[in-house]
């Protein structure tokens, strides 16, 4: 079978082969799959580069997430042949692949109402955004979400859920390709960060109060912009540093602004709460199902062309999710 694999660390489109290799066998408690649907993740990318907190041994397969197709079961136990499901793999067997193994017990139903592609891109993107408003934030009604990289993968998650919940959501982005794909999905307000102030944006669309409810997978400046316009008891979700550079709080100034900074480690439930995520996968399936939520595809690539597509992923030049179909 094909499947892509990193013999060394280095930029994805320098150091992932496509190569034949042995179809993986299912150990107990695992599932073997024909993957389907494949999502670019940023973690991809920094799994090539050697810089992700989890560093599998080389060679591996990148590829975090995936809608996939039951063909055999390790054990009595996971769904039954045929089945198809939404996974993570186990490293060093990725997704970017045409088949692959996963944990049973970590498989999810896919939605119906998404088609394979739709449905890779609902699980680590939303789960992230659905426990980072919901869980660690608590966003409620009426209030306003400010969405860093709006447009991109995690932050159109983010933008979707925020209006589910009735929240006034505001977009920031790069550029006029990106501003136009942040109000299809949704936002009310959308900021250009190249050509607008968003400090002076934010507080202009709240009367001056500010952002409720800050998500942020961007750091660096975004986050030192988002301490500036985040309201009165707001609170700020760190999810993760697409700009390279990790702030350094100012804990005195969250204490006279009196504004919460919140950290999210999604994988974290998995050991410490994981009916958290089954229930979280089901409010996620009854909002697709209703048409509140959709994954924005923004590319169907073939397996061919992963590489490429995982290096813009990580180069910040695509929209939504890019989702490779083997």
């Amino acid at each position: 079978m094909k499947a892509w694999r990193v013999h060394t660390n280095g930029e994805p489109r320098d150091v992932m082969r496509l190569e034949e290799i042995t179809e993986p066998e299912p150990g107990p408690g695992e599932l073997l799959v024909r993957v389907r649907a494949a999502n670019i993740n940023y973690p991809d990318a920094l799994l090539c580069r050697g810089e992700y907190q989890i560093r599998p041994p080389l060679p591996f397969t990148p590829g975090v997430e995936l809608c996939g197709e039951v063909l055999a079961r390790g054990g009595d136990s996971g769904p039954e042949a045929g089945t198809r499901v939404l996974a993570q793999p186990v490293l060093p067997s990725g997704g970017f692949a045409e088949r692959t193994v996963v944990r049973a017990d970590s498989a999810l139903p896919a939605p119906e109402s998404l088609d394979d592609a739709e449905a890779a891109a609902l699980h680590i993107g939303y789960q992230t955004g659905w426990f980072g408003l919901h869980r660690r934030a608590r966003l409620q009604p009426g209030e306003t979400l400010l969405v860093h990289a709006a447009a991109g993968g995690v932050g159109s998650a983010a933008v979707q859920l925020g209006k589910a919940a009735g929240a006034t959501v505001i977009g920031v982005v790069g550029g006029t390709a990106k501003a136009e794909t942040a109000r299809s999905l949704g936002c009310d307000v959308v900021i250009d960060r190249r050509s607008d102030d968003i400090v002076a944006s934010v507080k202009d669309a709240t009367g001056g109060r500010g952002a409720d409810v800050v998500y942020d997978p961007v750091g660096g400046d975004a986050y030192a912009k988002s301490v500036k316009c985040v309201a009165f008891e707001g609170r700020i979700v760190v999810v993760g540093f697409a700009s390279g550079a990790v702030p350094t709080p100012g804990l005195n100034h969250a204490l006279i602004k009196n504004y919460s900074i919140l950290g999210l480690h999604w994988g974290l439930y998995a050991t410490k709460e994981p009916a958290a995520i089954r229930s979280c996968h089901e409010e996620l399936t009854k909002l697709a199902d209703s048409g509140a939520i959709k994954p924005l595809v923004s590319e169907r690539v073939g397996l061919e062309d992963a590489a490429d597509a995982v290096q813009r992923v990580f180069d910040g030049v695509t929209t939504g999710r890019v989702t490779v179909l083997p």
